[in-house]
This record gives structure tokens, sequence and C-alpha cells, in this order.
């Protein structure tokens, strides 16, 4: 009777110890337990920790709560601009509602994958090729909104999506090269031009600061030798300042002009006073001629009168004849 209770005891040890195995559950720390009691759904989530369900009866489901890194498969498509472009991207979502992942979608995660792959074709076809390129918070922000909607009645909350690469056509990546080689060459061109002019500016003040001191132009010069022969390499040949070459020119230019003019002064003066000889009446002329015989010399003064002597020549050649 003894070893019947013995046996019985150990056999109901046993079944208990066996129950209690297929009983027992661990949730780890980042997880959820959803039980489903003979298909339908308990209310109460099993939190993280030791938990017991009723073997046979209950069926959980470990529900991840952790933030989950899916990458998007490139994806092609035509931008608005008629561009065709592949762009891959990743998401980040994670679960807030345990029931909901499990009851309301058959795999929470194919179904994320999904969507964010349609939402990703939708919005290249909506974008430029330069909103892809350099606007791409505006388009990240705008495919969260976009998973972000449906993703709610599923009990999943998308967190961040973001685009990685845009990858473009060989044809397309030639033609913008070109482009930004060509706005570079402009923008050097324009930074040329503008140095040119300040130097032409610079270059202007300075000789109209040297053209008013000559000597400037000679240190200039003698600065611009002492410049060149401070190469050792190099062989300096200077015959003739040529600064001095200038000098005297204009010094006979100017010696030049001053006598062409005292010439035309001469002559001015002159034919002004054959001119006013030519008007003068014979009352004027004699007057005219004692102010030059008044004006000679005491010496001159004294000698007859040339006209007298001509007027007495000519009476002596009639009585002769």
């Amino acid at each position: 009777m003894v070893a019947e209770l013995v046996t019985a005891g150990v056999a109901l040890g046993c079944a208990g110890v066996v129950y209690l195995m297929a009983a027992a559950r661990v949730v780890k720390q980042y997880e959820r337990g959803v039980v489903l009691r003979l298909g339908r759904l308990v209310s109460e989530v099993r939190q993280p920790g030791f938990t017991m369900i009723v073997p046979g009866v209950d069926r959980m489901r470990k529900v991840n709560m952790q933030i989950i890194t899916m990458p998007v498969p490139a994806q092609e498509g035509i931008t608005r601009d008629n561009v065709t472009v592949r762009v891959d991207a990743v998401v980040y979502f994670k679960v807030v509602d345990a029931a909901d992942a499990v009851i309301r979608v058959e795999d929470y995660r194919f179904a994320v994958s999904q969507m964010a792959q349609t939402s990703l074709r939708s919005i290249i076809g909506k974008s430029e090729l330069d909103d892809l390129l350099s606007n791409r918070e505006k388009l990240n922000q705008g495919l969260e909104l976009m998973m972000d909607s449906p993703a709610i009645g599923w009990g999943v909350t998308v967190d961040r999506v973001e685009i990685k690469d845009v990858s473009l056509p060989e044809t397309m990546k030639r033609s913008m090269a070109r482009q930004a080689e060509a706005t570079r060459d402009r923008r050097a061109r324009v930074i040329n031009a503008d140095a040119e002019l300040q130097a032409s500016k610079k270059l202007a003040e300075a000789a109209a600061a040297m053209s008013d001191q000559p000597a400037a132009l000679q240190l200039r010069l003698l600065q611009t030798v002492v410049a060149v022969a401070a190469e050792k390499n190099s062989t300096l040949v200077l015959p003739f300042p040529v600064e001095l070459l200038r000098f005297l020119e204009r010094s006979g230019l100017q010696a030049q002009a001053q006598t062409a003019q005292a010439e035309v002064q001469t002559a001015q003066a002159e034919a002004e006073r054959r001119d006013h000889a030519e008007r003068a009446t014979p009352a004027e002329a004699d007057g005219i001629a004692d102010m030059k015989q008044s004006a000679l010399p005491t010496e001159l003064a004294d000698l007859p009168d040339l006209r007298a002597a001509d007027s007495l020549d000519a009476g002596r050649g009639t009585d002769r004849g």
C-alpha cells in the first residue's frame, strides 16, 4: 500500500513538473506576450518576467518592442521632371501596441516593408530631381507622414525614414558634371574680370600719381631692377634709362614750341605795323615820321633830311635838262 502511494506521488510529481514546464514562460524585458486562449485574445498582455499559461489551451506570441531598422529595397521611378532614378531608403519603426500588431495585421514587418516601398515610389513621382538631391529632409518628413497614418492601426509607429542613396543614369551624371563645370568656369571668369577691373583702377591711380612726379617712375624702374637682380640665375641689361630719353624729348619739344610761338608773335606784330602804316593819312604819316625822327639818336637827328636831298637832286636834274 505504501509502495503504491509512493508510486502515485512520484507520478503526480512528475506530472506536475511536466505541467509546470509546459506552462512556464519567460518574457524578456524588450518583449510583450500576447495570449490567445482557445483562439480568443486574452485582454491582459503579459509583461516582462515569468508567467504561466494553460498548456494545450493557451498560445502565447511574443512581440518585440524594440526599434526595428528595415532597409527598403531600391525603387526605380520617374521624377516629376522626367528623370529616371533609383532610390533606396531605411525605415525605423517600433511596436507600441502588441495586441494590435498580432491581431490587426498578419505580419506587421512585411506590411511596413510593402508600405515603405509604395510610399517611396509615390514620393519619387511627386518630387523633382533637385529635391531628391538637395532637399531630402522635406522628403523624409513626407515619407514618414505617408507611412505613419496606416501604421497606427497596426499598433506600429514609424519613428524615422531616411533616403540613403539616389542613383542617376550615366548620361545624367555626365550632364550634371558638365553643368557644374560650366558654372565653376563662369564663376572663375567673373572673379578674374572683377580682379582685372580692380587692378586697372589701381593702376590708373598709380599712373596718375606718377605723372605728377616723373621721378616716381624712375624709382619704380629701379625697384624692378632690384627685384630682378635678386635672382641669381638672371641677367639684366639696362643700357640707358628710358625716362631720361623721354625727358630730353619733352624738353626739345617744349623749346621748339616756344620758338615757333615767338616767330608767330613777331609776324603778327609786323603785319599789324604794315597794316597801320598803309591806312594812315598824309598828316598822320608826317606825324609818324616826326615821331620817328624825334625818336632817333642826336647824332642821326643832325643829318640832313633825306627827302629834302632827294628833292634837291631832282631839281638839278631838271635844270640840266
